[in-house]
């Protein structure tokens, strides 16, 4: 298996370095006429932001979540940290280091951004001064994002406690991490933020805002059965979005403990749909929202009693790097 450290960008510099290293590689590209920060202020970063690759990535999902954390700096800059723990132990206690950079235009040719990207290769030995070697890589007086990406196991990460006690968010993606992970113990748990969550906004919004238009009494009365299907590929996200209407509803009044909340899923047929429905006691009522995620489209269909509507509707799940915003920010 490829490291993960080789499958990312950059020049490799001695990790005591790093500083020289990116003044180096930005002096080289303006000699090579390549893009530059032309002052100090194209280089202002916003916030620090560590990417933590778990043992469970392989190098081609490295170099895809590099990119999304990169469309995410265009609009955030950001001073950004890449860890790559080394699949095979050697015993050394060497930890490498590359780093990278990239200028981006903003809504003007004046509004130029650099980001800059700090890799750092490490095995189980170096474990004990890789905070350490963070600390010094991140820009001083700036909030702290702490992303970990498919980690195997939550204890091993709650290890990293110097990340996890500082970040002012820890972001996890419930998909694919260790089953535990959203009940775990972490050292800030209220700094920990659900990217399934996160890319249902559109969602999420969408059916808010069509229920808004009715009483909320209307909605919960005789309410008996709430049930979220979905096809094989998102069924971390039909979980999600039914605990979010079990909070929503109760919040309308409902009596949680006197409906059925269930996830159905996934059909013989992967057709990329995330649906709702809402079974009442009462003949003739129903809600109904139905979405083709491959499509785009999504149709309504409902009566609380005061008439049937039937509402066509666009649906979708976030980009990877706006979910990732939302999730830091929002």
């Amino acid at each position: 298996m490829p490291a993960i450290f080789d499958a990312l960008p950059g020049v490799e510099v001695p990790v005591g370095a790093v500083s020289r290293g990116l003044a180096e590689m930005w002096a080289g590209n303006a000699t090579d006429g390549r893009p530059a920060p032309e002052a100090e202020d194209a280089r202002a970063t916003q916030v620090n932001f560590v990417l933590h690759l778990g043992l469970n990535t392989t190098a081609a999902d490295a170099a895809q979540q590099f990119e999304v954390v990169e469309r995410f700096s265009q609009r955030y800059p950001s001073r950004i940290v890449v860890l790559c723990p080394m699949h095979t132990e050697t015993g050394s206690t060497e930890i490498r280091a590359k780093v990278y950079g990239e200028c981006f235009l903003g809504k003007s040719k004046a509004d130029k951004r650099c980001v800059e990207f700090v890799m750092l290769s490490y095995s189980k030995g170096a474990r004990p001064y890789l905070e350490n070697q963070v600390s010094i890589c991140l820009s001083t007086d700036l909030p702290l994002y702490y992303w970990a990406h498919r980690f195997s196991a939550s204890a091993r990460l709650a290890d990293y406690r110097y990340l996890l006690s500082r970040a002012k968010r820890v972001l996890l993606d419930s998909a694919i991490a260790p089953d535990n992970a959203l009940t775990f113990p972490w050292p800030n748990p209220n700094s920990v933020r659900d990217l399934v969550y996160s890319r249902l906004l559109p969602v999420r919004q969408t059916i808010g805002q069509f229920l808004a238009a009715y009483d909320p009494g209307t909605i919960v009365n005789g309410l008996r059965g709430v049930t979220v299907s979905h096809d094989g590929s998102v069924p971390a996200e039909a979980r999600v979005m039914l605990a979010w209407l079990r909070r929503r509803l109760t919040a309308c009044g409902a009596s949680a403990d006197g409906i059925a909340f269930h996830v159905q899923g996934p059909p013989a047929k992967d057709d990329g749909t995330l649906a709702v429905r809402f079974d009442y006691g009462a003949p003739g009522r129903h809600f109904h929202w139905h979405g083709e995620l491959k499509t785009g489209h999504a149709l309504f269909t409902a009566d609380f009693g005061t008439g049937s509507t039937r509402l066509a509707a666009a649906v979708s799940l976030l980009a990877p790097d706006i979910a990732l915003s939302e999730a830091m920010f929002f």
